[in-house]
């Protein structure tokens, strides 16, 4: 029985965050786990800002990942992840999609973007292991570049450590896209997951 594992998904508009969000909690529900969810949208249409929680597990109750108590994060921009890092510590994993979204302000001159290297150094520092994916590659390898949240998500059950089975994330997957749609989602599934297998080898 699972007590409580959380899992932050965080990106920019557009990047399909939601939609990875949603797929955990219809798996979850398939698998009868007691699930907890919450999202922040913040000008995602310009690219801003997307958060979702998802909380699985008997003893979890509030639908917001306390400080300090995500299991799992999936970062599907470098900057994002960073900008969630209190809720890591020193057993949480990170997923990081390493192809970086520039926000409108930094060529304004009004905000500045941290180097790749800098956002991995602090991130290594807060959590027990951060997975490097080029998701947006595995996705046109899939066949489509806009399977790459669908990459992400097969990472994260690469992992091992969810408590739902990969055969259900599979079918919400089946039976969420249309069925012309549904096998290049599911190879790009795939890929992610095998990725995320030889990382942590």
């Amino acid at each position: 029985m699972t007590k409580e594992f959380n899992v932050l998904i965080t990106g920019v508009g557009g990047q399909g965050v939601i939609l990875i969000s949603e797929l955990l909690g219809e798996a979850a529900v398939k698998d009868q786990l007691k699930v907890r969810g919450s999202e922040i949208l913040g000008m995602a249409v310009r690219g801003g800002s997307v958060t979702s929680a998802i909380r699985l597990g008997e003893d979890v109750y509030g639908p917001l990942i306390p400080t300090s108590k995500c299991s799992a994060l999936v970062g599907m921009e470098p900057s994002e992840a960073l900008r969630n890092i209190t809720c890591l510590s020193k057993s949480s994993l990170v997923i990081l999609n390493t192809a970086v979204t520039v926000p409108f302000t930094v060529p304004l001159g009004q905000s500045s973007y941290p180097s790749l290297e800098a956002i991995l150094e602090k991130l290594n520092k807060a959590a027990e292991r951060v997975i490097q994916l080029d998701a947006a590659k595995l996705a046109q390898e899939a066949g489509s570049l806009l399977t790459t949240n669908i990459t992400m998500l097969g990472a994260l059950f690469g992992t091992g450590r969810l408590p739902i089975k990969v055969s259900t994330i599979k079918e919400a997957i089946e039976e969420r896209f249309p069925a012309k749609l549904a096998p290049v989602n599911m190879k790009a599934f795939d890929l992610g997951y095998e990725s995320c297998r030889r990382a942590l080898k």
